[in-house]
């Protein structure tokens, strides 16, 4: 398979030339424009320090509706039980910092460069970039970040400093999603903690397919907060 070599021009080649590993092409900037392009065709950087921009897109694709989201019943109680303050957009930089310096097992290094970070941060003034916090005692204890485009969300990255305070975090924001009529939360490759949530793998066709309906839909623009009913974990 062809590997394409981005130029200044706004543009990607069509995503079924992508190797199997998902990486399509290599190169271009992370200029809000071509992040904006790149998530609404499916696409998304990932790359380490030292390396090149590439950008992938995988088949088969890890995506969740939020009316499919599992949640345990010992995650419910613990939700429910308010022992984490969920907010939405309040530490958006913090967020995007912590997942890319929390250590986690069998993993060196990561893939949240500090052009990921600043590139991020300025969809995130554009109100295209989101976080989900769990906060106890004042302190940022887990979250996660991401990117919304029409009714899909695009999840980047999560961390957690205390126990289940990242999936508190994650719980609450589908569940927002959700009563906000939000179809589609893209989670990029598989794994079993998602799967665990209901996420499944989708043929990259089908997920393209569901993608380009979710758009049809005007994007949530701006700092989100939460419903106070989801805000008490109900």
């Amino acid at each position: 398979m062809t590997v394409f070599r981005l130029t200044d021009r706004l543009e990607f080649p069509p995503v079924h030339h992508a190797e199997t590993s998902g990486l399509l092409a290599v190169g271009g900037d992370l200029s809000p424009e071509r992040l904006i392009l790149a998530y609404s065709l499916g696409i998304f950087p990932w790359y380490e320090d030292g390396l090149p921009i590439l950008w992938h897109s995988p088949d088969p694709r890890m995506a969740l509706a939020p009316g499919d989201l599992h949640v345990s019943q010992s995650l419910a109680r613990t939700v429910k039980r308010g022992r984490f303050e969920v907010r939405l957009d309040t530490a958006f930089e913090n967020v995007v910092r912590a997942c890319a310096t929390v250590e986690r097992p069998g993993q060196e290094g990561t893939w949240i460069t500090a052009e990921m970070q600043e590139a991020y941060g300025r969809l995130f003034e554009l109100g295209y970039a989101h976080s989900a916090e769990a906060w106890q005692g004042g302190e940022l204890v887990g979250g996660l970040y991401g990117v919304s485009l029409g009714n899909c969300f695009f999840g980047e990255s999560m961390f957690t400093g205390r126990s289940d305070a990242s999936k508190v975090a994650f719980v609450t924001l589908v569940r927002q999603l959700g009563a906000w009529g939000f179809d589609l939360v893209d989670c990029q490759v598989e794994t079993e903690h998602l799967t665990r949530f209901g996420a499944r793998a989708r043929p990259r066709e089908r997920f393209l397919r569901d993608l380009e309906h979710s758009l049809e839909h005007p994007t949530r623009l701006g700092r989100w907060s939460l419903d106070p009913e989801i805000a008490v974990g109900r």
